[in-house]
């Protein structure tokens, strides 16, 4: 299955983090915003649709980050993740619990949704305090 994910960034060069529910499957974990990819639908709309509904905001897609394959045990995906800007709105939680602006640096400090990390990855390997994966430091464990 097709997942899009927007990796959007600010002009202070943060990024958006979103804290899935509890009670809902990934429930206490971050991501990148996004979702499911509708049969005929192309990645880009689909993620444009899933940040209007998501987070109330209006974004330009941009450059395509490398294709994410991950199994969980409920099925596999296939992450997709862009590059956004936001045109218009300012993020709302309005499927998520909380929402935070982070740096690359402070990835590690947060339980990422295991998908995401490789992304995540994908953005740091141009830092070098942070180049060679998962963030270069140890991932928190998981709470309960």
């Amino acid at each position: 299955m097709d997942v899009v994910c927007g990796v959007i960034e600010d002009s202070g060069g943060r990024y958006l983090a979103c804290l899935r529910p509890d009670g809902r499957h990934l429930g206490g974990l971050w991501e990148c915003p996004g979702g499911k990819v509708e049969p005929g639908e192309r990645p880009e709309a689909a993620l444009v649709r899933e940040l209007a509904e998501e987070l109330g905001i209006r974004v330009e897609v941009g450059a395509a980050l490398e294709p994410v394959e991950w199994r969980y045990p409920h099925g596999a995906i296939r992450l997709l993740a862009f590059r956004c800007r936001i045109l218009e709105g300012e993020p709302q939680p309005h499927e998520h619990e909380r929402l935070m602006w982070c740096a690359a640096e402070d990835f590690g400090t947060l339980a990422w949704a295991d998908a995401d990390v490789p992304v995540l990855d994908q953005l740091t390997a141009g830092i070098p305090a942070l180049a060679g994966g998962p963030f270069a430091i140890a991932k928190p464990p998981r709470t309960a």
